[in-house]
C-alpha cells in the first residue's frame, strides 16, 4: 500500500507588511492539519516567492498581505508564475481585502480570501478541497 504524499503549501508574506503573526498562525494549523508547511519569512518579492515555487513546488501558495498592496503584488506574482510556466497551484490570500478588490484579484487567478478572524478550518478546507487529487 502506497503512503499518499502529504499536501504541501508555501506560506508567504510580500511586501513590505511587517506583521507576521497570522502567517505564523496559519502554517502552524495547516501543519497540525497534516500538511507539509514551508513559510518564507517577511518581505518577500515576487520574484522571492516565484523562486521558491519553483525550487520547493508547492501544491498551494497562501500570501498574507496586510499592508493593502494586494492589487500591486498579487498581480505581479501570479504573472510570474505564468512566465515560468507553473499554473497548477492553488493560490489564496489572507489580510485584508475589500470586497470590491477580489472580482480583480480572482480575474488574476486568485481563488481564496481570508481576513482576520477567518477560522482556520475554514482555510485548511480551501486548501484541502480545491487541489486535484
Amino acid at each position: 500500500m502506497s503512503k499518499e504524499r502529504k499536501i504541501k503549501v508555501l506560506v508567504c508574506k510580500p511586501g513590505l507588511d511587517g506583521h507576521d503573526r497570522g502567517a505564523k498562525v496559519l502554517a502552524r494549523a495547516l501543519r497540525d492539519a497534516g500538511m507539509e508547511v514551508i513559510y518564507t519569512g517577511l518581505h518577500q518579492t515576487p520574484d522571492d516567492i516565484v523562486n521558491t515555487v519553483i525550487q520547493e513546488d508547492p501544491d498551494a501558495v497562501m500570501l498574507s498581505i496586510l499592508s493593502g498592496a494586494h492589487n500591486a503584488l498579487c498581480p505581479v506574482i501570479m504573472e510570474k508564475l505564468k512566465e515560468n510556466g507553473i499554473d497548477d497551484v492553488l493560490v489564496g490570500v489572507g489580510g485584508i481585502i475589500p470586497d470590491e478588490d477580489k472580482p480583480f484579484l480572482e480575474k488574476c487567478g486568485l481563488s481564496g480570501f481570508y481576513g482576520p478572524g477567518t477560522e482556520l478550518k475554514k482555510i485548511v478546507e480551501f486548501v484541502k478541497s480545491n487541489l486535484k487529487r
